[in-house]
Parts: structure tokens; sequence; C-alpha cells
């Protein structure tokens, strides 16, 4: 079997596009399990965020693999697959799993090295273990990816700016409410009202954001009104009725939607019934709309009338910050060196049927000699004792005589031909192909039935 990753993000298509394959909720979890359930596919886990939908498998075949997956992103989006293909790319193998310790890391986010992906990577993971699509190829890389993810951030300054999506959101709004200083200070949110449409992981940051950036006071509106109090709660913010979003709107200067609706959240009628309000409540500067969401919240209509900025996906892109050098390169020689070793121990399980088959052989025949030589020498009186030593030194000639082959076997299975090593020493000891597979079989049953409790933790983080 062999990692497979077909997807696209902010890099390969434009918006619409990334808005109409969008998946979440219920939509995502019938992806997830439609793609488990395809012929080539063994394992699978969807990495879905309002930049990037991509689907990690593991799969027998890579054409019907990738044909299989291309299908179901097309179907899932309500899109002609001739539409969608052109922006989707596909890595396999050693490419698929450095593409994911990128991701994980933050090198291919439209913020070069914000946080929020760890955690969705780390919520993609528990979503497909819970829905049963995970095994242990894909338990194993979730584990390295989180692991490398974390040692970015610790190792290095990736993530020194503590920059996110957000941030980077709230400080493009404030420079259209008020420019850059003339001392060439960053704007802020200091005086500014902040109304919040939603109350999910990315509004709780865009609020917790605001209120680290001096807002003057943050409303939350969300359509389940106990989740926009408890978010509020955490915050020192206020409800606001979602079904009167037009004057909770003209009471803000910007205001930040990203729900998961289906639809567009605030239309042009409803911008246009704030705007009409607003002077009498707000009037300096425009009424900033920024549109986290993925399908847009944000009617496009809206961008069009007078006294508003729109700010969406698409301009974000454009304006995503970038780490330091030093820090981007430093992170890669961590994804290298951790992508080289994730490879070794993939060869190494690969011959390791062999080596173990090999050095069962090798015990039976001791044991067998072993067993013949201590009836013919208790019958001249030879010790117990005297028996147990010659075993041990039998035992232990055996061992150094394997140790090289069996050691040099592993370190060879990642070189070119890797396998014909393996193969030559089972040709050389005559071993019973049959004893090779009863070997891999046994480590599959222990994996499968090993501890899932402890390895959900391991991978859920």
């Amino acid at each position: 079997m062999s990692v497979l990753v077909v997807g696209l993000s902010h890099k390969s298509a434009p918006v619409a596009i990334l808005e109409q394959a969008a998946v979440s909720g219920d939509t995502l979890a019938k992806l997830l399990r439609d793609v488990a359930l395809a012929d080539p596919v063994a394992e699978a886990f969807v990495v879905s965020t309002c930049n990037r939908v991509e689907v990690y498998a593991d799969v027998d075949r890579f054409h019907a693999g990738v044909t299989a997956i291309c299908d179901l992103l097309a179907r899932h989006g309500g899109m002609p697959a001739a539409e969608l293909t052109p922006h989707l790319y596909v890595h396999y193998e050693d490419r698929a799993v450095g593409h994911l310790l990128g991701v994980t890391c933050g090198l291919d986010s439209v913020v070069v090295g914000e946080g929020q992906i760890l955690g969705q990577v780390r919520s993609a993971l528990k979503l497909a273990g819970e829905h049963g699509t995970v095994g242990r190829a894909l338990s194993e890389l979730g584990r390295l990816a989180l692991r490398v993810g974390k040692r970015a951030r610790a190792e290095t300054g990736i993530g020194r700016a503590g920059q996110s999506l957000v941030s980077v959101a709230l400080e493009l709004a404030a420079a259209r409410l008020d420019g850059t200083g003339a001392d060439g200070t960053r704007p802020t949110l200091a005086g500014r009202g902040v109304l919040i449409i939603g109350a999910g992981s990315m509004s709780a940051l865009a609020a917790t954001t605001a209120a680290r950036s001096g807002a003057a006071g943050i409303a939350v509106a969300n359509r389940t009104r106990r989740h926009a109090e408890r978010l509020a709660a955490q915050v020192g913010a206020k409800v606001a009725a979602l079904a009167d979003l037009p004057a909770a709107m003209a009471a803000a200067d910007i205001v930040i939607s990203c729900t998961g609706a289906a639809g567009h959240v605030i239309t042009r009628e409803a911008a246009a019934a704030a705007l009409a309000a607003r002077p009498a409540v707000r009037g300096k500067g425009p009424l900033v709309f920024l549109d986290l969401a993925m399908p847009r919240d944000v009617e496009p209509a809206v961008a069009g009338l007078p006294g508003v900025a729109v700010i969406g996906m698409d301009q974000l892109s454009e304006h995503g910050a970038a780490a330091g050098a030093d820090d981007v390169t430093a992170v890669r020689s961590i994804c290298e060196a951790e992508l080289a070793a994730y490879r070794s121990a993939v060869d190494a399980a690969r011959v390791a049927p062999t080596v173990v088959a090999l050095r069962a052989k090798a015990a039976t025949v001791v044991d067998a000699e072993l067993a013949r030589l201590a009836g013919r020498l208790t019958a001249d009186g030879l010790s117990g004792h005297a028996l147990d030593e010659i075993a041990q030194t039998v035992r232990r000639v055996v061992d150094k005589l394997l140790h090289a082959p069996t050691v040099r076997v592993k370190e060879l299975a990642g070189s070119p031909g890797g396998e014909e090593y393996a193969a030559a020493l089972r040709v050389l000891f005559d071993l019973d192909p049959r004893a090779v597979e009863a070997v891999t079989r046994a480590a599959t049953e222990q994996e499968a039935h090993g501890d899932p409790e402890r390895a959900a933790e391991e991978v859920h983080g």
C-alpha cells in the first residue's frame, strides 16, 4: 500500500472553485466515508479548511486511486470533474508524506507559519478515527505529521510573529479604516466596534484576536444563541440577535463572518439596511466585512454598495504574510530529516518479516540440534549446567552470524532494488514463503487488535 494525496488549495485554485469544493459537517463525513469505501482505498482522512480540501489515502493502485478520489471530490462539490481536475494536485508516496509535513508546519498556508493548521490536521485525524477510516499506515503518518508540526514551532521561529489568517485579516481591516500611521506603525482596532457572526473555532480565534487588538466593543451573533453566549463570555463581549442582523452590523465598524452556512449569511439587502441605519450610529470610515468562510458568507453584490469594503479569501491570499526565510529553511530541514527517518522505518518494516522468519528458522535448527546433543551427552554423564553453557554458546554463535546480514538487509531496504536483498536472503537460507507470510499476517493482526485507546490518544494529541 502507498500514500496518495489529491487536493486543491489557495495555491492551485481560485476562490470560486475552493468555495464550491469546500466540505464541512455532514458533507465532510460523507466524503470521508465514500473515499474509504472506494475499491483502491484501504484508509483515508480528509483535511478541509477555508483554504484547502485534501484527501489522504492509503491505496493499492495509483491511477485507480486518483480517479476515484477526483470523481468523489467533484461529486461532493457538485461540479463536473472536468471543471475541478485542472485545479487538483496529486502527490504520491514520499512526496505525499512530505506535502503533509509541510502543510502541518504551516509552510503551505496563506499566512506562512500560522498555527491553526496543526489543530485542523489533528481534527481531520480525529474525525477519521471516529469513523474508522484510518488504520496503521495513516495513523502512523498522522502521528508523524503532528510531531513534526510541534517540533517546527518549538525549535524554530516559524510562528514567532503569532500571525494567523485572522490576525492578518484584522490588520487589513484596520488599515481600510485608518490606514498605516505616519510613523509606520501597524493599524489597530482601538476604538472600533467588531461584530462576529458564528461561534466556531475560527470565530473564537477572531474574537480573541480582536480583543487583544484593542477593539472598543465586540458582539457575537450565532444561529444557536447559547453558543454565542459561551463565546461572548470568554472575551467579555455582548450577544447580538441574528434575527436583527442589520442593526447589529450598523453598530459595528468591522463585521467578521465565518459560519458553516451553505448560503449567504450577509445579503446585499441586509448590508444596505445596515448602511442606512449606520450614519446615526457610527459614521467614521467604511463598514468593513471580513468574509473568512468557505463557501462565502457575504453575497458578492455587497461589495458594490457605497461605503463598504469587503475583504475575502482572495484578498487574503494576495496579502499572506511570510515567515522569515531562515525559519522556513529550518522547518524544511526538520521535515526532510523526519521524512528520511520515516522512509527508513517503512523500508525496514517491509523486510522485517523475512528477518523474523530467518531468525525463527535458525532458532528451530539450534533447538533441534541441542536436543539431539543433550540426549547423547546426558547418557555420557554430562551435567545439566554444562549443557546449559553449551546451549548458550551455540545460540550466541548463531546470533552473531545472523546479526550482520539482518542489520545490513534493513539498511539496504531503502536503496534501489532494496527488496531484492530480502529476496536473496529467502533464497539463500531456503525460507518457506508461507513462514514469511505468517509473520506478516501475525504482525497485522497484532496491530489490528492492539490498544485502540492509546493509539487514538497518540493521534489526537
